[in-house]
């Protein structure tokens, strides 16, 4: 199949290219620190608790720019910056998503699950790739699943070659899949759910628009992966059996799927349990983990085998650390050199001469460039809706389609920008260039965001 005994690696044609592409983003954003002023909006507590920007006392200048030893150190001093919870938390995942996977191939056990998959499915495999966009679509959409979902992109990747497609197909069928649900959101907890409540609207209403923009976006994704993965010439792969059934090897599977089958329903139940939403990442990496040391261990992996193996996969995958800390700095310099509030008041103040059309467009597309830099929903969500909500309340649309726009600009193009981590990490696993994931994707975007507009244009028309 092509990568059944390569292990769980970061390739290095993907590492070279993503790192040279972050870098020259990191120098074009340190270059703007020297052309735009420096600007900061005024910022209260809400009632909550959270930091939100307070629209009363406005904009006002102040001194910016960026030592550059400051910008040199980013990388490193992005750990200590405000939200770096969350980074660290995504470096921690990552790497247990290392060891496990590396376990899993040197025990033998990531092979033979696949060998059981190809045999069952590959009759149905349309329909299996139809009920996978399906679940990974309903994954980030009712329960805000998208960094959660990582551990499975290799798997389905793997699948995918198996079933006769190419890697770029199983990373749509996964990450693509959760990025295009999570931002549909019909009940995404992380961005639906906090912009509502900053807005002061019920939790999850107005939901008809995004249960048909969902409907719309699943078919589009069906369309493109499908036509793609028709014109590949590969059948499922004649796989050779290794001596037949393996009874060790068939317990430590029905162990890793019970496992991480329990992990994935709570991550389900998130959406119902409030007091969940903010462990989903801790809940699969720990899932995850005993997942991968019980079922090997079942298969009949040794405890020493199972540390070096662990071991060696932690140090294979290290360097997408470095990735990561590259894409996250980019925020960090345009927040220490006081840019990023000057963006946003330039932004609002271009809003303003605009139609109500533009302007829900506009605001679309605000949102969309602000998740180059900030790749959070929620952290984007404090950040954005005290400015957008009112300014869009001025031309008299509706907070509901304000929020429909953000979380699309917020949603899609995470499984597009070379800033996020998600994206960064699941590329690298499948062995897909950077460069190669834009080429194939960029159709799809391109497609979605027409289809998107043409919703917002929908909801403006019918008073949504």
């Amino acid at each position: 199949m092509g990568r059944e005994n390569k292990g769980l690696d970061i390739s290095a044609k993907s590492f070279v290219t993503a790192i040279a592409i972050i870098f020259v983003l990191m120098l074009a954003t340190y270059i703007l620190t020297f052309l735009i002023p420096g600007g900061e909006y005024a910022r209260i507590l809400d009632e909550n608790g959270n930091t939100v920007i307070d629209t009363t006392a406005g904009y006002h200048t102040v001194e910016g720019g960026l030592p550059l030893w400051k910008w040199l150190l980013s990388p490193l001093l992005v750990l200590g910056a405000e939200g770096s919870g969350t980074l660290i938390a995504v470096i921690v995942f990552l790497l247990v998503i290392g060891g496990v996977f590396n376990a899993l191939n040197v025990c033998g056990l990531m092979s033979y699950m696949l060998d059981r998959l190809v045999d069952r499915f590959g009759a149905v495999r349309w329909k299996l790739m139809a009920v996978l966009i399906f679940f990974f679509m309903a994954m980030g959409s009712l329960v805000g699943s998208f960094e959660e979902v990582v551990p499975l992109v290799p798997i389905v990747t793997s699948l995918a070659l198996g079933l006769g497609w190419d890697a770029a197909t199983g990373v749509a069928m996964s990450l693509l899949a959760a990025g295009c649900g999570f931002a549909a959101g019909v009940a995404n907890p992380f961005t639906i759910g906090v912009a509502q409540t900053l807005a002061g609207l019920p939790m999850f209403s107005g939901v008809w628009l995004r249960l048909l923009a969902f409907a719309c976006i699943y078919a589009l994704l069906i369309a493109f992966v499908r036509s793609h993965a028709k014109r590949l010439t590969g059948a499922p792969a004649a796989r050779e059996r290794r001596g037949g059934s393996d009874p060790r090897k068939d317990r430590g599977l029905r162990l890793f799927a019970s496992i991480l089958g329990s992990g994935i329903l709570l991550v389900l139940c998130s959406g119902f349990l409030p007091a969940l939403r903010d462990y989903t990442m801790i809940i699969v990496a720990v899932m995850f983990l005993a997942a991968g040391v019980v079922s090997t261990l079942a298969s009949g992996m040794s405890g020493r085998q199972l540390g070096g193996a662990f071991v060696s996969g932690l140090v294979t995958i290290a360097p997408s650390i470095l990735m990561i800390l590259m894409a996250s700095s980019i925020k960090y310099t345009m927040v220490e050199g006081k840019i990023l509030d000057t963006l946003l008041y330039y932004a609002v103040q271009a809003a303003e001469s605009m139609s109500r059309a533009g302007l829900i467009l506009f605001i679309y597309g605000i949102c969309l460039v602000m998740n180059f830099f900030i790749p959070s929903g929620s952290a984007k969500a404090f950040l954005l809706i005290p400015l957008i909500v009112p300014l869009a309340r001025i031309f008299h649309i509706s907070a509901q389609l304000c929020i429909v726009a953000f979380a699309f600009g917020d949603g899609f193009s995470n499984v597009f920008y070379p800033t996020n981590p998600a994206l960064l990490i699941s590329l690298g696993l499948a062995d897909v260039g950077y460069g190669d994931w834009a080429k194939y994707s960029g159709k799809f975007q391109l497609l979605n965001l027409l289809l998107t507009a043409a919703l917002l244009l929908l909801g403006l028309y019918v008073g949504y």
